[in-house]
């Protein structure tokens, strides 16, 4: 399967609460619900074609135990978002969940990065990562990341929990398409391009 990494980020990198005020209000976050503004049909349409690729989901505890509470109620047999996460194989990793409630779940504990390199190489569309920023950014880091999907909004947040951190490990990545919806939502996709590079310019 195709490891690919979604996540909704503002200008200023932020991607925590995108979708409601009280959607993660961890850490008295209180800008909830930033990326509402500027949704539209384009955009919708976009995620839904990417989640239509989904074989598995792969997920972070904090984005599996908001994913497990709100999904499960979206019972509509034609939204082929709601179909999908509720109805194919989802994987956690986690240290501290000691059960899964959202059937069909399987937690992975101990070595996730063999774990997750084990799912890469069963046959199928797309092991997706939705959300799970710190989830996200370790893959990356860790080398098992085949395509990351940004969704930036034009709107700077000032505070959150962030995709990109200080501290994080430096990676390049080539950049395979572009779009800005209507709304004003720029859609990136990179694919890992090895280690970031260094250098200088010097002028003439």
């Amino acid at each position: 399967m195709k490891l690919t990494v979604m996540q909704f980020v503002s200008l200023d990198g932020v991607c925590q609460g995108p979708g409601a005020p009280d959607e993660d209000t961890t850490d008295g976050f209180t800008r909830g619900g930033w990326l509402v503004p500027f949704l539209d049909d384009r955009f919708l349409e976009i995620v839904t074609a990417w989640t239509c690729e989904a074989q598995a989901f792969l997920f972070g505890r904090r984005t599996y135990e908001a994913f497990a509470r709100d999904w499960p109620k979206a019972t509509d047999a034609d939204d082929p978002v709601a179909s999908r996460l509720n109805g194919l194989p989802k994987y956690v990793a986690s240290t501290t969940l000691r059960q899964a409630r959202w059937a069909p779940s399987t937690i992975l504990s101990g070595d996730v990065a063999a774990q997750v390199a084990g799912l890469k190489a069963q046959p199928g569309g797309e092991l997706q990562v939705h959300g799970s920023a710190r989830l996200g950014a370790w893959l990356l880091a860790e080398g098992l990341v085949d395509e990351l999907r940004l969704t930036v909004a034009p709107v700077v947040v000032g505070e959150g929990r962030r995709f990109f951190r200080p501290g994080d490990e430096p990676v390049a990545l080539r950049a395979t398409h572009q779009e800005t919806t209507p709304g004003g939502i720029t859609v990136l996709t990179y694919e890992p391009a090895g280690p970031a590079r260094f250098g200088s310019h010097e002028v003439s």
